[in-house]
């Protein structure tokens, strides 16, 4: 799988974000239909303000230019941004969203416009909202993205890495399954046809992968499922023999990837020629898109009356792992958790025994090739966190060779990193010290992991949501008025992108409205940071299952986690006092199933196995 780094010049923003203003209209920027990363040609936001984020809008007005984002990246944000822009902090109290200062920029008339094929349709229906309350005038939709007129011949192309079949063994369900499945959603539905437009749902849906969006294995595509036809719009030269014969023999239809909006267009008039009546919903129902689709969608559809938004059933059915995934799932974290017992247990000698100076880069560019070892190994799941000291409370923190820290033995080194396999998609984050921790670092690293082991062992009725189950993780730091500024579970895709929806564990409105459900995989990751001073995340993949209780009130199934993740937690940063007798079996039950799972792959390799060994040890209860 091919990597992408977009390179970035802080110095020329200004510049372009000039250009931009001198079209006297306001652009809010969002990312495209795949993920939090993004091809190299998208990176339309980082390219007119320098914000490297994967959350956040920028909008830019005749006189001013404003960035939205949440409060993972308030620190990264201040940095990078120029002092012309106004940073939004969201959910912080008294800050606009960017919505809403948008509008409020569009008194006395003032046009709004968006390029509408990077925002959802339901979100510009709230921004035209919003401008008309103000004072402006109508959004607008444009026909061409205005940052890509600014970078011009600048702009990188779209990416032409080649499409690779996983065979439906590998996936575990076969093409014509998912789409017989859909359809069945669809006749349920009374629906004419569903739009697929999110890369990992077209990707999982005819079982195929691909390197266009770096560290997520899909390629930029579009999909029409209707009654009789399937059809994948997708730039034919990138489609090897292999995928062209899977394709057809599947019976799906092969379009170019450009003629999308227009054929989406063709096929509301064949409907409507077939119904000539003003309400033809009635009849054939609407047609359905994602609502995360964009409005260019929306409105190439006929718009209201004749589409309806939906939360995907694409998504819904991707995020319950089938059997196959879920023992791809355990066997990839074991082999994953070779790879990062082997780099602490190296990094720890190398800085303490050696004393040799390492960077943050050169740890990750580490734990990186140690990955690439293990077998079936495809590229990482997201770049490498790696942090020492203040640096490790910035949340997501990314080190650049040449311009990042040498990793201090005396301090906090958090490293959050993972990968992709054939058979799986890896998350972990791990937190250690090599020196003499302080008690106030020792007391936030265990009221996390008190937090992770509540999550872990909760056991919940079926129809719980992750909305829910957030504070169980959170509870410990509450008691000592402390916190953190991020969810504490998302999605993670099999061999597919590691941060996918609709499920997930958190304060968001939307996790309230997918309950968990065996075959859910999620993370499960907490954590405090003390912004100048050190920051502290653990993090552990779990699936959920089905629990057998005692009672089954309401004849309701009960429902619990399994975690996958196979690495130790630093025995030097645990306050044991802190620690219930419950909670120090359950550490003690843990160590062993890691050591059990992991022990024989270091049979040669004393250094490791003795670090091994220590951090397994059992906590007196």
């Amino acid at each position: 799988m091919s990597m992408f780094t977009v390179s970035r010049d802080p110095s020329k923003s200004n510049t372009r974000l000039a250009l931009l203003q001198l079209t006297g209209t306001v652009i809010p920027s969002e990312d495209s239909h795949s993920s939090e990363y993004i091809a190299a040609c998208d990176a339309r936001r980082e390219y007119i303000s320098g914000f490297t984020g994967s959350a956040g809008c920028a909008v830019v007005t005749l006189d001013a230019a404003a960035l939205a984002t949440d409060g993972r990246y308030f620190n990264q944000a201040a940095k990078q941004l120029e002092k012309n822009w106004t940073l939004l902090k969201q959910g912080l109290q008294d800050v606009p969203t960017w919505q809403e200062w948008a509008a409020s920029q569009s008194s006395g008339g003032r046009t709004v416009a968006v390029d509408p094929s990077l925002l959802p349709a339901s979100t510009a229906k709230k921004l035209d909202d919003q401008v008309r309350k103000a004072g402006g005038a109508a959004l607008v939709p444009l026909d061409e993205n205005l940052v890509d007129i600014v970078w011009s011949s600048d702009r990188p192309p779209r990416p032409l890495h080649p499409v690779m079949v996983l065979s439906d063994e590998a996936a575990g369900k076969t093409v014509v399954k998912k789409i017989h499945d859909l359809r069945q959603y669809l006749a349920k539905k009374k629906s004419p046809g569903f739009f697929v437009s999110m890369l990992d749902e077209i990707a999982w849906l005819f079982n195929l992968r691909g390197s266009d969006i770096p560290f997520n294995p899909v390629f930029h595509s579009y999909a029409a499922i209707t009654p009789d036809v399937a059809i994948l719009f997708v730039d034919e030269f990138k489609l090897t023999e292999a995928s062209k014969v899977h394709l057809q023999t599947n019976k799906v239809e092969i379009r170019p990837y450009d003629a999308f909006l227009s054929d989406a267009g063709r096929l509301l008039k064949e409907v409507k020629c077939k119904t000539p009546i003003a309400d033809y919903a009635a009849v054939h129902g609407s047609f359905l898109i994602s609502n995360k689709g964009s409005w260019a969608l929306n409105r190439a559809l006929g718009g209201e009356g004749f589409v309806e938004e939906t939360r995907s059933p694409v998504g819904d059915a991707k995020a319950v792992k089938n059997e196959t995934e879920m023992r791809g799932m355990r066997a990839c974290h074991v082999r994953d958790g070779v790879a990062l017992i082997a780099f602490f247990a190296w990094l720890e000698n190398q800085l303490v025994a050696k004393k040799v100076r390492l960077d943050e880069v050169q740890a990750a560019d580490k734990l990186e090739e140690l990955r690439s070892k293990q077998e079936h190994f495809v590229g990482l799941s997201f770049t490498t966190i790696s942090s020492t000291g203040a640096n490790a409370a910035v949340i997501h923190y990314a080190p650049e060779k040449g311009n990042c820290a040498i990793i201090d033995p005396e301090n906090v080194y958090l490293c959050d990193s993972g990968a992709q396999y054939l058979d799986g998609t890896t998350d972990t984050t791990r937190t250690l010290h090599f020196g003499k921790p302080t008690e106030a670092e020792k007391k936030a690293y265990t009221l996390v992991l008190k937090g992770l082991i509540g999550l872990d062992t909760a056991v919940f009725p079926k129809g719980t949501s992750g909305f829910a189950l957030d504070c169980l993780a959170r509870q410990y730091l509450w008691k000592h008025g402390l916190d953190y500024r991020h969810g504490t579970g998302h999605g993670v895709g099999s061999f597919l992108n590691v941060h996918e929806g609709p499920i997930g564990i958190g304060t968001r409105v939307q996790y309230t409205e997918v309950p968990l459900a065996p075959g859910n995989v999620l993370s499960n990751e907490p954590g405090y940071y003390e912004d100048g001073n050190f920051g502290v995340r653990i993090e552990n993949v779990m699936m959920v299952k089905e629990i057998k209780t005692e009672s089954c009130f309401g004849d309701k199934p009960f429902l619990g986690f399994e975690h996958v993740t196979m690495v130790p937690y630093c025995q030097n940063l645990i306050d044991k006092t802190l620690l219930n007798a419950e909670e120090k079996a359950w550490l003690n039950a843990y160590n062993a199933e890691i050591l059990a799972s992991t022990r024989v792959y270091f049979e040669d390799d004393a250094l490791t196995m003795a670090w091994l060994m220590r951090e397994t040890q059992s906590i007196d209860c």
